[in-house]
């Protein structure tokens, strides 16, 4: 029987087991194996660090493409605009700009911007562009600005100067005073030709949208330094302010200009039911309230007069029950051929992304209705120079859809 103190011996002295080399070899090959796995983790995270967090893949009509979250954390981000090829300009309604790099997901933030007055619907709005914007030239913003102790919707721009905005200044604060914090509009358009259009909200005043003594319930046209073009339908009539374009409309919150076949087009708000796709001509009037295919809020009664009325004009198309729409643009169908020509909304009430398609001659032939599973209330949309679209939702995020495969 071997004592402990020769056992202690013979555990020193006694020769490696012919399994030691056996299980040495085993543990080389299960560290390789975890370098392996760690160096493929490490390389996915690369990934997808370069193409944002994905969120859902999917395949609708032939067309596949996933959406990839790029940010999140903000307030609500309800402007966007491309400055550069890799740089999204952002507002926030809670008055905030910033600059997203969608390659890495990081935000710039960007002070100097206009006091708003924020409450209710009301804060800092749109952002854009021309579409010859270079660097160093004018930014131009949307917001709501208190004036004489209520809300109006005011156009402004500025130059940006590294991280922060100069020479800021109001082009139109515009005659739509109103004590509620509803229905200031308001996107931004260019024509290309040296006019911007920009659109303003009935301000919870249904009367203003057939008032032309009042910029509210209209869309507006002015040159780029907001000057009057003297082209404008209402110019020198009157009392009537020359700055409109087309009225009787009740809350535009998407405006896009066809600069191919130089259309404009608005999305706005109905009230239970009723909001309007339509295409905006000058001078015409799109007759809210006096026409409506929408109910009252307080009880199953229709809007106004009925759904039709001569000297007033019917829209492309509209929406019952509501989707209430917060933005619109026309898509290029640069990565998404099948959609080229379509137009695309954001959907705050039935949260979806809303894809229309168009014939020829401005007419909608269908209608589809994509993202309804991400349960987000989208917001502003932007198509980048590659052509995927991004789109902002109320919950603070800015998302990215990108095609997967041949489409």
């Amino acid at each position: 029987m071997l004592s402990f103190t020769s056992w202690g011996v013979f555990q020193k002295n006694r020769t490696k087991p012919f399994y030691r080399p056996l299980f040495t070899e085993k543990n080389k090959f299960l560290r390789f194996l975890k370098i392996i796995l760690w160096l493929l983790l490490v390389f996915s995270w690369l990934v997808q660090s370069a193409m944002g967090e994905p969120i859902f893949l999917t395949s609708r009509k032939g067309v596949s493409f996933q959406v990839n979250k790029i940010a999140d954390g903000l307030g609500v981000p309800w402007g966007m605009v491309f400055i550069s090829p890799d740089q999204i300009l952002f507002t926030e309604r809670n008055g905030k700009i910033g600059i997203l790099v969608p390659a890495s997901g990081e935000v710039i933030r960007i002070s100097g911007g206009p006091k708003v007055m924020h409450s209710g619907q009301g804060g800092l709005l749109d952002v854009a562009v021309p579409p010859d914007y270079a660097p160093g030239d004018w930014i131009y913003f949307t917001y709501s600005k208190e004036l004489r102790g209520k809300g109006v919707t005011a156009l402004a721009r500025a130059r940006r100067d590294g991280n922060r905005l100069i020479t800021l200044h109001d082009l139109l604060v515009t005659r739509s005073e109103s004590s509620t914090s509803r229905h200031f509009g308001s996107r931004i358009a260019f024509d290309g030709a040296g006019h911007l259009f920009f659109s303003v909200g009935d301000r919870g005043v249904r009367p203003n949208a057939q008032n032309l003594t009042t910029h509210a319930g209209s869309i507006l046209r002015l040159g780029l330094n907001g000057s009057i073009p003297e082209d404008n339908p209402f110019v020198h009539q009157g009392n009537t302010l020359s700055e409109i374009w087309s009225y009787g409309h009740r809350n535009p919150q998407g405006i896009f200009y066809d600069m191919e076949r130089k259309r404009l087009w608005a999305i706005e708000h109905g009230p239970r039911g009723g909001d309007e796709i339509n295409l905006i001509l000058p001078g015409l009037n799109y007759g809210w309230p006096v026409i409506s295919y929408g109910k009252e809020y307080w009880g199953p009664f229709q809007v106004g007069e009925g759904t039709e009325k001569e000297g007033m004009e019917q829209p492309v198309k509209f929406y019952v029950p509501s989707i209430a729409p917060g933005s619109l643009i026309l898509y290029s169908g640069k990565a998404f051929p099948a959609w080229k020509g379509n137009l695309f909304a954001g959907a705050l009430v039935l949260t979806h992304l809303n894809r229309v398609e168009l014939d020829h001659a401005g007419m909608v032939v269908a209608e589809e209705r994509l993202l309804e599973s991400l349960g987000e209330r989208i917001r502003a949309l932007v198509e980048s120079p590659e052509g995927w679209l991004y789109l902002s939702t109320d919950s603070g995020r800015i998302l990215r859809l990108r095609p997967v495969g041949n489409n």
